[in-house]
């Protein structure tokens, strides 16, 4: 499994180095976006009654309890570290308003306005809904990288870097698996 994920980010580093440079090109020719109004304003573009967490306070399962809630891919990512194949994520297509949710607990972590185009063949945002995320520092591929959390659960979902577009210049590269999205509806 390490092996696995081990390979599977080598051969996305060039796609990521690549990716990265594209989308601040891509941003670059529009507006940048005003990110504190962003994050104040993500209720919005939740969906009413939307099955989200309510708060950000802990969510503890046993590892039975997490296989039985999660697909075998997400299970591997949100609570082993996991990577899931660049360019298998059908978010990566998704364009439509709403909120991307933490596949594990439902708590909000982005929203379609966040969302950019990285090229790298993950999901990629540019900042997050204040207070849902925790890093930590990866040495996994021996230089360190920035790894974040679900603060909720606990659950992996990528790596952070700062090859995003302005004017954050930051990209949270979010496996697809860990995310689940809530349309918002009329």
């Amino acid at each position: 499994m390490l092996r696995r994920n081990f390979l599977n980010a080598l051969a996305a580093l060039p796609l990521a180095l690549v990716g990265g440079r594209g989308a601040q090109a891509q941003a670059g020719r529009g507006q940048v976006p005003d990110v504190a109004a962003l994050q104040a304003d993500w209720k919005s573009l939740l969906a009413p009654n939307a099955d989200v967490a309510k708060s950000a306070e802990p969510l503890t399962l046993t590892n039975a309890e997490w296989k039985k809630r999660l697909s075998a891919d997400a299970y591997d990512v949100l609570r082993h570290e996991g990577t899931e194949p660049p360019g298998t994520s059908p978010l990566n297509r998704e364009k439509r308003p709403g909120v991307f949710v933490c596949a594990g607990c439902a708590l909000p972590l982005f929203t379609s306005a966040m969302k950019y185009e990285s090229g790298t063949g993950w999901p990629s945002f540019f900042t997050t809904i204040p207070g849902a995320l925790a890093t930590k520092t990866d040495y996994k591929l021996i230089l360190p990288r920035t790894e974040y959390h679900c603060v909720r659960c606990g659950g992996h979902h990528g790596h952070l870097f700062d090859d995003g577009p302005p004017p954050t210049r930051q990209r949270y590269c979010n496996n697809g698996v860990a995310l689940r999205f809530i349309p918002r509806t009329a």
